[in-house]
């Protein structure tokens, strides 16, 4: 059975899983969707890359984590990387779709992201996908005889067949950032997964291998994922979300990125639970060999970097934020 959101829609979640921090962010997603949904009936799927000669070492997950990640009703499913891989791990999200049950609805989240509410009660609109606008405008970058925002992404639609001019928001300024479609890959969803995950390759495999003209001298890594990704949303007859999805990046999910972070800016409700779902003996077993979470949640470090900043006069971009809490000597990934 899949989940049920405010709409009666059935769906599946999916995170990336795989050796390292992943598998830790992994475990806590699963304990954050159990405590917050404890009536989500659907599949959460953890996708998980398969060893291969993509991978310089196996990327496969711990023993004693996949265990308890199955205890918490996760289900790992391998994939195979025929495109992307070590060299490049955004890729994941783009590849992995393939290990999703084709035709059925579902929802992509970054594995560092905390479920705070019920995420059934959100009321995805699934043959519009949309996807995270807390973003920033890191891409495309401005550069002395580049040829300007609409020229750029113009080419990317152009490339595909699509209107550009009905992706554009008109109440923003020409050649701004924001007046062009940019999402956060950090959640999206669609209707299929199959279908998708196989235009998202697509694109993103033209785009890395032949790009057009005008991104000559555009930086494709990491963005590779974050500018395709607006190109697949618009071809299925999706856009920028709506107030209805205000609860993703808001009161029902949480997308920290790291831990630091997490403390520094994020809310009561999200330190609150990323600590609730510690503290259980099981989890702290695990989860204490992470050396960010031994030192931030277990050594009690997250409270004294949360002490740094005010929640209500956050510095305005995330690198000035960073910088803090490095001079503070607590910066970790």
């Amino acid at each position: 059975m899949a989940g049920r959101t405010g709409t009666g829609k059935p769906f599946n979640i999916m995170v990336v899983g795989q050796k390292g921090r992943l598998q830790y962010e992994a475990l806590l997603f699963a304990a954050s969707l159990r405590a917050s949904s404890p009536d989500f009936a659907g599949q959460l799927i953890v996708t998980e890359p398969a060893a291969g000669p993509r991978w310089d070492t196996d990327p496969t997950i711990d023993p004693p984590i996949r265990e308890a990640l199955a205890d918490l009703g996760a289900r790992i499913v391998p994939f195979s990387n025929r495109h992307f891989g070590q060299s490049y791990p955004y890729g994941n999200k783009i590849e992995g779709l393939c290990a999703l049950p084709p035709g059925e609805p579902f929802v992509f989240f970054d594995t560092d992201t905390l479920i705070l509410q019920d995420i059934t009660t959100v009321p995805f609109d699934f043959p519009r996908p949309s996807a995270s606008m807390r973003r920033e405008g890191t891409w495309p970058v401005e550069e002395l005889y580049w040829p300007g925002y609409s020229r750029t992404w113009k080419s990317l639609y152009d490339r595909f067949g699509l209107d550009f001019a009905s992706s554009l928001d008109l109440g923003q300024p020409d050649e701004y950032w924001e007046r062009y479609l940019y999402f956060n890959a950090g959640w999206f969803f669609g209707a299929d997964p199959a279908i998708f995950g196989q235009r998202f390759t697509d694109y993103a495999l033209s785009v890395r291998d032949n790009p057009p003209a005008e991104l000559v001298l555009q930086p494709l890594d990491p963005w590779l994922d974050q500018m395709v990704l607006p190109l697949v949303i618009h071809s299925f007859g999706g856009g920028r979300p709506g107030h209805e999805l205000a609860g993703l990046d808001g009161t029902v999910t949480c997308h920290y990125r790291m831990f630091p972070l997490l403390y520094a800016r994020e809310s009561d409700a999200a330190v609150e639970m990323l600590e609730r779902i510690c503290a259980p003996n099981k989890m702290k077993k695990l989860l204490k060999e992470h050396l960010p979470l031994k030192k931030m949640v277990y050594q009690q470090q997250g409270p004294e970097v949360r002490a740094l900043f005010d929640r209500n006069d956050l510095p305005r971009h995330e690198k000035q934020i960073r910088n803090r809490i490095k001079s503070e000597g607590f910066w970790m990934r």
